[in-house]
């Protein structure tokens, strides 16, 4: 029985390997021309590997490359910039923004310039193994740091959503400093096993691979994505659920309408009739106080279901090829080897890099400080960014007090009885 599995898998990876060949002589008539590098297969007394290259014109690696890496660090730097400078920013909720924005500028920084290099000449590591294991381990650790930060990002969200008056006590400064190291420690755990002998990476003249044992694999895809993003999408289906029921309460409830000025004058005569009933104007205290307590929670839940929803959608579109893709590959491929054609899996790791990219705009698009804090930093106009924002905190406040429509209804009430 084991004779015939092996001659299975052995009939399977050489079909695999015809088919791989085959895709990339078809390739050869296209504007996109292969380039291959000798292929070597491990042996019983040969362990190295070789890889097919795929070789695209230097054009789209640099653009591809460079302008994503270069928009990458801009876009992350400036969340670091504002909440580290902006006095209104320094909240303890934006300490984990700030730490998703420093894993993702890290993995600009650290990481992506080369593979950019490594791609640009063809797909062939020129940095040594020893380096090697060093540039495997700040990838993992830094994209595992910034999945693992969405991940408590949500949390935080729905916790703030569900316990609005008990949660941000507790949420202080010390707490998420914890957090945030508790995050990157859980991060970094994920490179040690290939730096003390369990699954080694895959290193010679050629190439640079993670591991490709099949337990290593499991532990770290699962740690660093499958786990975070089962919690993400839990969180996520939480929120919306609560702003569902939020929203069906407010459009079965409502608030009444005014077709004309004729009712808001019966209301104030009804109002002075009733000047001396202490009760009626404590219960319309009451009233608009609990009224725009409701409306406060009702927009909080909307926004945060909003944000949620578009991070761990571009979470999910951004990582889950390439992590699939990793999970499937040691099963597919031999234990030294990536059989699996070079350009997929570029384009597969790029699309995750990508994410690095999207989550600052994604924060700035619904989070009004922040977009006010970048538009004033790329203008140059630092000075006085606390005043604005305080002002236009002020302005917020002054319209939700003003609502006359809540007054009216209230009058409107008071008629009728």
């Amino acid at each position: 029985r084991n004779c015939r599995n092996s001659r299975g898998l052995a009939i399977i990876m050489t079909l695999w390997r015809r088919l791989t060949r085959l895709a990339y002589t078809s390739a050869g008539s296209s504007d996109v021309t292969p380039v291959y590098f000798p292929l070597v297969y491990p042996t019983e007394n040969d362990t190295t590997c070789g890889m097919q290259i795929l070789s695209h014109g230097n054009v789209e690696k640099v653009l591809i490359g460079g302008v994503l890496t270069v928009l990458t660090i801009c876009g992350n730097l400036l969340v670091v910039i504002s909440v580290c400078f902006v006095k209104k920013l320094k909240q303890p909720s934006n300490y984990l923004i700030v730490s998703l924005a420093v894993a993702d500028l890290s993995i600009a920084v650290a990481v992506m310039p080369f593979v950019s290099i490594t791609d640009l000449i063809g797909g062939q590591w020129i940095f040594g193994q020893v380096f090697c294991n060093v540039f495997i381990a700040m990838d993992v650790m830094c994209c595992t740091a910034s999945i693992m930060t969405l991940c408590v990002i949500s949390i935080d969200r729905y916790l703030g959503i569900t316990k609005p008056l008990t949660y941000p006590v507790r949420q202080s400064g010390r707490c998420m400093a914890k957090i945030v190291l508790s995050v990157w420690l859980l991060s970094a755990s994920i490179t040690l096993p290939p730096l003390f002998g369990w699954a080694q990476n895959v290193n010679d003249d050629k190439v640079c691979l993670i591991s490709q044992d099949v337990g290593y694999t499991i532990y770290s895809t699962a740690v660093a994505f499958y786990i975070p993003m089962s919690v993400m999408l839990m969180m996520y289906y939480n929120i919306y659920r609560a702003a569902k029921v939020s929203a069906a309460k407010h459009t079965i409830q409502g608030f009444p309408k005014v077709e004309d000025e004729r009712n808001s004058v019966d209301c104030v005569a009804a109002a002075l009739k009733l000047q001396k009933e202490v009760e009626e104007c404590a219960s319309f205290s009451r009233l608009l106080k609990n009224d725009r307590k409701n409306i406060s929670i009702f927009k909080r839940e909307q926004k945060a279901a909003a944000t949620l929803g578009i991070v761990v959608g571009a979470f999910s579109v951004c990582w889950l090829p390439f992590f699939l893709l990793s999970t499937a590959r040691p099963f597919i491929c031999e234990p030294e080897c990536s059989c699996v054609p070079l350009w997929v899996e570029r384009f597969l790791l790029w699309l995750g890099y990508a994410n690095s990219l999207i989550n600052p705009f994604i924060y700035a698009f619904f989070n009004r400080d922040l977009r006010t804090t970048y538009r004033n930093i790329l203008l140059c106009r630092y000075r006085n960014i606390n005043r604005k924002l305080s002002a236009a905190s002020m302005h917020e406040a002054l319209k939700l007090a003003e609502r006359p429509d809540l007054f009216r209804a209230h009058c409107q009430k008071l008629n009728v009885r």
